[in-house]
């Protein structure tokens, strides 16, 4: 387990763009597969996913059975809900295999002490989206989103959501992405300086890659997004992060 790199993505959001993301991801799953024993997924890997009691959102099936594949094989896969695929559950833990976390967690990731936040609503500032964000994940929210049929509720969610209208941050400065980004990595920074037995922040979130080594050994890391960058993080013991870009066989 030590010796084998950890691997993190973020912000994939399947379900909205052209197809050739969803295939292009896949591909970087079994690239991972063969080389790692830890993955990460630090939210929003989903545009939109709801667990209904007796169905799930369709789509993604090529996805999940690479997921599940690679947990039967004996890789830790660690989800952690975004601000998009917050309302994983059982489906998700049960049917296919990974560890779903709704909350920032502490991990081992490649020997190093790590907190994992997909970075929605830390931070200061951001207080309607806390604000909605406290409606939307309320339990009886959830309750009631339950008896709305599917196709009704993926149809909201999808209009809510505008994910494949929102720019780049890097290309036209899409203004509240832009606005979070700083802000998370002073907070990031104020984690790994109040607490010297972390080593690594991990986030997502802002669509932006970065690398930012805080203290000597220590960083602040985000995974990017798929939308426009393609990136991933490669973590392995002994060895300073690695922020990669993925490039296919097939060039798309």
């Amino acid at each position: 387990m030590s010796s084998s790199p950890a691997f993190v993505a973020s912000d994939i959001h399947l379900g909205t763009g052209r197809p050739e993301r969803a295939a292009a991801f896949c591909q970087w799953l079994e690239f991972v597969a063969a080389r790692s024993r830890h993955l990460i997924l630090n939210g929003d890997i989903f545009d939109f996913w709801f667990e209904y009691e007796s169905v799930i959102p369709r789509g993604h099936t090529r996805t999940l059975g690479l997921l599940a594949k690679m947990v039967d094989s004996g890789i830790r896969v660690d989800f952690v809900g975004g601000n998009h695929d917050w309302w994983g559950g059982s489906y998700l833990e049960e049917e296919v295999g990974v560890q779903f976390h709704r909350q920032p967690v502490r991990l081992e990731v490649a020997g190093a002490r790590a907190l994992v936040a997909h970075g929605d609503g830390l931070g200061p500032g951001d207080r309607g989206y806390r604000v909605l964000s406290s409606v939307l994940r309320n339990r009886l929210t959830c309750w009631a989103f339950r008896w709305v049929h599917p196709d009704l509720g993926a149809r909201v969610a999808r209009f809510v959501s505008r994910t494949d209208r929102r720019p780049s941050v890097v290309e036209d400065g899409s203004p509240a992405l832009a606005l979070r980004a700083p802000i998370l990595e002073r907070w990031a920074r104020e984690e790994l300086l109040a607490d010297p037995e972390l080593d690594l922040v991990l986030l997502g979130h802002t669509h932006t890659p970065v690398k930012r080594e805080v203290a000597p050994g220590r960083f602040y890391l985000n995974s990017g997004d798929w939308l426009h960058h393609r990136t991933f993080l490669e973590l392995r013991e002994g060895s300073a992060p690695q922020l990669l870009t993925w490039s296919d066989p097939s060039g798309s």
